[in-house]
C-alpha cells in the first residue's frame, strides 16, 4: 500500500509541471526526477552583478543597517526578520513614524527566483526592488543621497564598498547599494525542503497525508498558478480578499483589467510566513486554502481536504539559510 500511495503521489507531482510518467512506478519516478530539478541553491544572477563574497558580505551588513533610514532605527531586517520567516508576521508592516502600510510584507526567502517584485510587480528584479523601501515615506523614509552620505561617514563601509566594487573610483553609490543588497538576498534560499527531498527520490520524505495533499493540490487546480521550483507562475491574478480595497496591479499599469490583480506569491515556506493575502487579514494557512478554493477555483473544500493540502504546503518549508548578524560600525 505504501508503494502504491507513493506512485499516486508521484503522478500528482508530475502533473504539477505537466510531466508524463511511464506506467512503471520505479521507471516513472526516475523519469520525473530526471526531468525536474528542485529549487536550486542560487537563482539566476544578472550578468552585470555576479555574486562575490565581498558583495554578499556588504549586502549582509546593509540589510541590518538602520542608519539608512530617516529615524536611524529601521532596517530591511525590521520587516524581514530572520526569526520570523524573513517577514514580520503582522498583517501590514509598521514603518517610519509608526505608519502602517497597505500590504502584507512578503518574505525575501527565495525572492531571487521571482520574475517580478512587490505584490503589484512594479519592479522586475531584486536590484530594482532594493531601494524602494529605503525611499518610501511610509517605510524607511530616507532620501538616497542622505543614505549615501551616512554610509560614507564610516571607514569600514568605505573599505567594504571598495572591496566589493574595486573598479569604481567612487564605489559608495545608490546603484552599488542596491546591487549589494540584492546580492545578499539572492543567497537567502531554502532548497532542502521535505518536498525537494521527495522530488530527488526519497519517497518517505512525505507522509501519507502530505502525499494526499499533494495530489489534491494538483487535482483541484492549485498548481495552475503555483507551479515550478518557486511554486509561482509570477503572473498576476484577480482576487478580492475580505477586507481589502487594494486595486493591486492597476496602480502600476492603469489598465482597467488589472484592477485587483496581484502577483502570485511563492508557496515556499508558506507555513512560516503567516498571516496571508495582500492585506494580511487571513491568519491561518487552513483559512487561506479555503479562501483560495472559493475565490480562485470556485470550490468549497471539505475540512479533510483542507487539512491534507495544508499538510502538503508545510512540506515546502526548507532549511533556513546560513547568515550572520553583522557587527555594524
Amino acid at each position: 500500500m505504501q508503494h502504491k500511495t507513493s506512485w499516486v503521489a508521484a503522478i500528482g507531482a508530475s502533473a504539477l509541471l505537466g510531466i508524463s510518467l511511464s506506467t512503471s512506478a520505479d521507471d516513472g519516478f526516475a523519469d520525473y526526477r530526471e526531468r525536474f530539478e528542485p529549487l536550486p541553491h542560487f537563482p539566476p544572477i544578472p550578468a552585470d552583478n555576479s555574486l562575490t563574497e565581498e558583495k554578499v558580505d556588504l549586502g549582509n551588513m546593509l540589510f541590518f543597517e538602520p542608519r539608512i533610514s530617516a529615524s536611524g532605527v529601521i532596517s530591511c531586517a525590521t520587516c524581514h526578520n530572520p526569526a520570523l520567516g524573513w517577514s514580520d508576521r503582522i498583517p501590514r508592516a509598521t514603518g517610519h513614524d509608526g505608519q502602517i502600510g497597505e500590504r502584507n510584507t512578503p518574505t525575501v526567502l527565495n525572492s531571487g527566483f521571482l520574475e517580478s517584485q512587490f505584490w503589484d510587480g512594479r519592479e522586475p528584479d531584486l536590484e530594482g526592488q532594493a531601494l524602494g523601501p529605503i525611499e518610501a515615506d511610509i517605510e524607511m523614509a530616507m532620501q538616497l543621497e542622505h543614505a549615501i552620505e551616512r554610509l560614507t561617514e564610516f571607514s569600514l563601509y568605505q573599505e567594504k564598498f571598495a572591496a566589493a566594487y574595486p573598479d569604481d573610483e567612487d564605489p559608495i553609490t545608490a546603484d552599488n547599494l542596491a546591487h549589494a543588497l540584492a546580492s545578499f538576498q539572492r543567497t537567502l534560499n531554502t532548497p532542502n525542503s521535505p518536498f525537494d527531498r521527495y522530488l530527488r527520490g526519497d519517497l518517505d520524505a512525505l507522509n501519507e497525508q502530505e502525499k494526499r495533499g499533494m495530489v489534491a493540490f494538483v487535482d483541484n487546480g492549485c498548481a495552475a498558478c503555483h507551479s515550478g521550483p518557486a511554486f509561482t507562475d509570477s503572473n498576476f491574478h484577480r482576487i478580492q480578499v475580505p477586507g481589502s480595497t487594494d486595486v493591486g496591479r492597476y496602480e502600476v499599469t492603469g489598465v482597467e483589467s488589472d484592477k485587483f490583480r496581484f502577483r502570485t506569491p511563492t508557496l515556499r515556506n508558506v507555513g512560516v510566513t503567516y498571516p496571508y493575502m495582500n492585506n494580511g487579514a487571513t491568519e491561518t494557512l487552513e483559512e487561506a486554502v479555503a479562501i483560495m478554493g472559493t475565490e480562485m477555483l470556485g470550490r468549497e473544500f471539505e475540512e479533510d481536504k483542507i487539512d491534507d493540502i495544508t499538510a502538503f504546503l508545510h512540506t515546502l518549508t526548507g532549511e533556513m539559510p546560513d547568515f550572520e548578524v553583522p557587527a555594524l560600525p
